[in-house]
Order: C-alpha cells, then sequence, then structure tokens
C-alpha cells in the first residue's frame, strides 16, 4: 500500500498558518519548535546565539539537481567549499560551546566539506552509510553510499555511544565451555549480538512509497538515520537546528525522541510537509528499524513483530 505523504489544498493552508518568517532578531522562545519558511542565509543572522546543541546539515549536493522550482547546479570544488563556509562560518555563531555538528555529503562534496569544516571546527569522523537504491552503470562502480561528517565546536562535548548500539544476528553463535552464549542473546525472533556503533551504517533504508515516513522530497532522509545521530549527541530537551530541512526529518525526528528543534526551509511545500509530519508524530513516535532502545538491522524484525514491540497488537 502506498503510504506516501501528500498535502490536500486544505492541509496547504492549514500548515501555511504554522510556519515561521523572520524579519529581525529572534529569542529562543520564539522559534523553539517552529519550521522557518524562508533562506537560511537570510534568516541564519536572525537566530539568538549559544541556543543550538546540535546541527545536522543536509545542503545541496554539489550536483545538478532540482528541488520543486528551485535548481542546485555543479561547481567547481573550490567554488562549492566557498558556498559551504558562506553558511558554515555563521552558524558558529547560534552553537553552544559543547555543540556537535553533522554535515551530509557525497563522494564529490566530501574533500570541500572536510576542508570546508575544519575551519571552524574540529573534524572528529566521517560516517559513511549505505544508500541501497541507486543506478547502475557500465562504466563506473555504482554510488550506493553517502557521507556525513561529525564534528565538535570544541573538546568538550556530549557523546552517548550506548544509545545507539546495533542488534546484530548472529550466523555462527559461539558457546561457552558450559553451553552458554558468548556475547549473544536467544530470543524469540532469533539469536542477537549487540554492538557498539561505528562509522560505517548498513542498516539504513533509503525512505520509499510503502514506508510511512516517506514524502516526495528527492533527497529525503531516513528518520532512522537522524536517530542515531540525535541520539548519539543530544540529550532530552537539548535543540536540534537543521538549516535545510526539507520535508523536515530532522524535525519530526528530534520531536519523537523528546529534543527540541529549529528548522529553516525555503520551499514552502516542503515546510508544510514537515508540519504534518509533525502532527502524526504527535500520535506516532515510533521510528523504522528503532525498536526497544536498539536499532536493528535492515529487515530483521516483521511488521507483525514491530507492532507487538510497539504494543499495536
Amino acid at each position: 500500500m502506498n503510504r506516501t505523504i501528500t498535502l490536500s489544498e486544505a492541509e496547504r493552508r492549514l500548515y501555511e498558518k504554522r510556519l515561521l518568517y523572520l524579519a529581525g532578531p529572534a529569542a529562543l522562545d520564539q522559534i523553539i519548535d517552529k519550521t522557518i519558511c524562508q533562506d537560511t542565509f537570510k534568516a541564519l543572522d536572525w537566530l539568538p546565539a549559544a541556543s543550538v546543541d546540535l546541527v545536522f546539515a543536509d545542503p545541496p549536493y554539489n550536483l545538478n539537481k532540482t528541488f520543486n522550482d528551485r535548481s542546485f547546479s555543479k561547481i567547481s570544488s573550490d567554488k562549492y567549499q566557498e558556498w559551504l563556509e558562506s553558511w558554515l562560518s555563521r552558524i558558529v555563531r547560534i552553537l553552544k560551546p559543547a555543540a556537535s555538528i553533522y554535515i551530509c555529503g557525497d563522494w564529490q562534496s566530501s574533500a570541500a566539506i572536510h576542508k570546508a569544516a575544519e575551519k571552524y571546527f574540529i573534524v572528529r569522523n566521517c560516517i559513511t552509510w549505505e544508500r541501497e537504491k541507486g543506478r547502475g552503470s557500465k562504466k563506473n562502480w555504482k554510488s550506493c553510499s553517502e557521507n556525513i561528517w561529525f564534528c565538535t565546536v570544541s573538546e568538550h562535548y556530549y557523546f552517548n555511544a550506548e544509545a545507539v548500539k546495533l542488534k546484530r544476528k548472529v550466523l555462527a553463535p559461539y558457546t561457552l565451555k558450559d553451553g552458554q552464549p558468548k556475547d549473544w542473546q536467544e530470543t524469540k525472533q532469533g539469536r542477537f549480538r549487540t554492538t557498539h556503533p561505528s562509522n560505517i551504517w548498513t542498516d539504513i533504508t533509503v525512505p520509499f512509497w510503502s514506508m510511512r515516513e516517506n514524502t516526495n522530497h528527492p533527497t529525503q532522509k531516513p528518520e532512522k538515520l537522524l536517530a542515531k545521530i540525535i541520539l548519539a549527541s543530544s540529550r532530552e530537551n537539548d535543540v536540534v537546528f537543521d538549516p535545510f530541512a526539507g520535508a523536515g526529518t530532522a524535525a519530526v525526528t528530534a520531536k519523537k525522541l523528546k529534543r527540541h528543534f529549529v528548522s529553516i526551509e525555503i520551499d514552502k511545500t516542503y515546510c508544510c510537509l514537515a508540519e504534518k509530519r509533525l502532527k502524526m508524530a504527535e500520535t506516532d513516535s515510533s521510528i523504522q528499524g528503532y525498536i526497544n532502545g536498539y536499532f536493528w538491522e535492515r529487515n530483521t524484525l516483521s511488521e507483525q513483530m514491530r507492532n507487538v514491540n510497539l504494543g499495536k497488537i
């Protein structure tokens, strides 16, 4: 069944009324848990200083790409780095001293992101996550991964590895001399091992038509991906900032995980989709692939088992 989230005209009119537009400096209580429908370059300077705990930035990649009636054209790596610095430099002011920053990109933009980020932050790692979607090529390797650069403002930052452990199926279970499992558990769903997170993520599913979170945004990030970042690098009630919000995945996931958010997105349609998803999150806080405090490998749990764990059946 197609579960793609769409907007009726009545919904569009309703959610447009909730959008915020900044015309001057704003206090945190004026923008918290709000979707700002505006050009990031115009709104950034109006945001309050030292107010953000975590930034998730998914800017347009250095590709020829169209988002509704707006397009981004590929430029040289040096020019793309300059463009990145034009907004990264202005984000520094709004960050708390212990804030973390995550910046998305593909292989073509990663070098520019690294160079731009290290001018303003401490670059700590580069996450590579597998996108199982992607077109094949007869003359090149199929591109099916993207990168996320993890940075911090200072040496003092929050990171909770325990909150983002992964449940993996045990293919070759090892037992102790007394027959007890070693580093794995026997469950009704099978044998699983709990592992610490690494910078290689192969358990992410890109949203598609039968998933509850899917919209028509062409580069929508999965809620599961955002959940890993938000749980690892923020506490409950912290403020998550997304300067290129798209259809609002960062805000929706933050809300589901009891964080606050501030989002900026220039496209009114995507802003309204974000608002609809935020409304839906009030009655459904589930995140596909994150159950009972653990992240599960892709296709590990059936829909029936998911509902059992959520108490729906």
